[in-house]
């Protein structure tokens, strides 16, 4: 009733996790993705405990197929399952019981792991594979090449509805919510591979723009945001944390007065946003906003006692 692949970027580390199915909401207590651990995908009549455990059995050191093994002789219903495992280390398994619905199938290699059940084709998974070793992008980008691809080779024969698409970094900052580099979800949706596609787009995009690079000026981070289909707000924040970082008070001033234009409203926003109001002499609005984002911006009273324990992050909501 379902395809999956679990992955481990070699390149960056980051770990993440792909479904999609006919079935309502499938993108809930199937996917278990954990930095600095492993990913792991539990579906054909799932049973949800199989993330926690193998999760666990890989942060004490096991393998994959040791953290997998270990997590079926325990299940007397695990020939209904259909699990895949991959491990921070880069260790894959997979696992399909001989109960799950034809066609029903698994391949697993180093870093990647790709499973599916109930489909309309035994080409599926192995359409999958090839489509995530062949992709290039993010992992994200990777992860929805092969959902299409297995959606392309007959997916589930009864049709689509759900899927998520789940990145962590590679290693936890202790701090869960702001380990996430791809969360999106989509439960009722005549095609969901192709709004998971447009959501993780989105999703990057985003994360661009919230967090620009400090080599990009003012200007091309903004423009850039634009180009990438974001609102004129997520456009002004770019260029604006771009201006911050360089100190150019000439190009924050003339992106804030585009934003003014459009809404006078956007003043409000740029006063709260870290060292704007002192590049350009606006009152700020105090306490001062801090641990928002992760591009280093200088400002008055930057590190002083007084703001404790972990912050969340406004930027990625």
């Amino acid at each position: 009733m379902t395809y999956s692949i679990v992955a481990r970027d070699a390149e960056t580390g980051e770990l993440g996790a792909a479904i999609q199915s006919a079935a309502f909401a499938a993108g809930v207590r199937t996917l278990w993705v954990e930095p600095g651990v492993g990913a792991v995908a539990s579906q054909s009549f799932s049973d949800p405990s199989y993330g926690p455990m193998c999760l666990l059995a890989l942060r004490t050191g096991a393998t994959a197929a040791a953290a997998l093994a270990a997590a079926t002789r325990r299940d007397r219903m695990s020939p209904y399952r259909q699990v895949g495992v991959v491990s921070a280390t880069g260790t894959a398994a997979a696992f399909t019981g001989s109960a799950c619905v034809a066609e029903a199938g698994h391949l697993h290699r180093r870093n990647i792991a790709c499973q599916a059940n109930m489909m309309a084709s035994e080409k599926v998974w192995p359409a999958m594979m090839d489509a995530y070793r062949g992709a290039a992008g993010t992992l994200a980008d990777r992860l929805v090449s092969a959902l299409e691809a297995a959606q392309a080779a007959g997916g589930d024969w009864r049709g689509q509805e759900a899927g998520r698409v789940v990145v962590v970094k590679a290693e936890s900052s202790g701090m869960p919510w702001n380990d996430y580099v791809c969360d999106v979800r989509v439960d009722n949706h005549p095609a969901p591979v192709a709004e998971l596609r447009r959501l993780v787009d989105r999703s990057q995009a985003l994360r661009a723009a919230w967090s620009p690079s400090p080599g990009q000026t003012p200007d091309e981070a903004a423009s850039a945001a634009r180009g990438a289909g974001l609102e004129e707000s997520h456009a002004a924040v770019a260029g604006l944390t771009v201006a911050v970082i360089r100190g150019d008070a000439h190009a924050a001033r003339t992106i804030l007065d585009r934003a003014l234009a459009e809404d006078p409203r956007y003043l409000e926003l740029a006063r709260r946003l870290p060292g704007v109001a002192d590049l350009l002499g606006l009152e700020p609005v105090l306490p001062r906003l801090e641990g928002w984002r992760s591009a280093p911006v200088s400002r008055p009273g930057a590190g002083r006692a007084g703001s404790r324990g972990p912050r969340s992050d406004p930027g990625r909501r």
